[in-house]
C-alpha cells in the first residue's frame, strides 16, 4: 500500500514515469532489467533478496543504472553497505516527498544524494590518522586525508587549518587527487571516498 501510495505521488511529477514495481529482491532485479529504468528506488529489507544484494547485482549488469535507497535505516553500516555496493544516494523514509523528488533528479544526473541527516552523520566526524589497510588507493597519505576532509563537506580553508597547511596546498592536493582518479567533482570525489572506506563511516 505504502509502495502504491508512493507511486502516485511520484507520478505527479511531470518528468517522472513509474515503469514498474517489485516487492521483493529477485522481482525486483527481472522488473529493473527487463523494463531497464532510469533510477531504481530501492529499500534494504526486501524479502528473500536485501537491498544491498540486489544492488551488488544491479550494477553489475546494468552500470548505468541509477540506483537510489529509500530506507527507514540510518544506521552507518548500512550506508556504508549500500553504497559501497553501489547505490547512487541515500534517502531516509522520514525525510518529506520534495526531497526523494530532489534526490531521483540529482542521481538521475549522475550525481551523489545523501540526506542531510544520513551526510552529517556519515562523513562529518572525520578522524585522524587514516586506516593505513587501505594501500591499494593511489593516492598518498595527506592525499587520503584532504580527500576525507572534501567529503566530508569542508572548504579548502577548513581543511588547510585542520591539517596544518596552506589553502594553497589544499589546491594542490586537491588537483592531484581529481587527476590520479580521473575524477572531476567534488560529488564524483565523495562517492570514491565513501566506497573506499575513506570517510570513516
Amino acid at each position: 500500500m505504502i509502495r502504491e501510495l508512493l507511486a502516485a505521488l511520484l507520478l505527479r511529477e511531470p518528468d517522472f514515469e513509474v515503469v514498474g514495481e517489485a516487492s521483493t529482491g529477485p522481482e525486483a532485479i527481472a522488473l529493473a532489467t527487463s523494463l531497464r529504468p532510469q533510477v531504481l528506488v530501492l529499500d534494504i529489507g526486501l524479502p528473500e533478496i536485501d537491498g544491498i544484494e540486489v544492488t551488488r547485482r544491479l550494477k553489475k549488469a546494468q552500470s548505468d543504472l541509477r540506483i537510489l535507497v529509500l530506507s527507514i535505516h540510518a544506521g552507518k553500516q548500512f550506508i556504508r553497505d549500500m553504497l559501497q555496493a553501489g547505490a547512487d544516494g541515500y534517502v531516509v523514509k522520514s525525510s518529506a516527498l520534495g526531497e526523494l523528488v530532489h534526490a531521483i533528479r540529482l542521481v538521475a544526473q549522475g550525481k551523489l544524494y545523501l540526506s542531510p541527516d544520513v551526510a552529517r552523520d556519515a562523513l562529518s566526524a572525520l578522524t585522524f590518522p587514516l586506516h593505513e589497510a587501505r594501500d591499494a588507493s593511489p593516492l598518498g597519505l595527506r592525499e587520503k586525508q584532504v580527500l576525507a576532509l572534501l567529503a566530508g563537506g569542508m572548504r579548502s580553508s577548513e581543511i588547510a587549518a585542520q591539517l596544518n597547511i596552506s589553502p594553497a596546498t589544499v589546491e594542490a592536493h586537491r588537483r592531484n587527487i581529481m587527476r590520479k582518479l580521473d575524477l572531476h567533482t567534488v560529488p564524483e570525489l565523495t562517492k570514491y571516498a565513501i566506497r573506499n572506506g575513506l570517510t570513516f563511516l
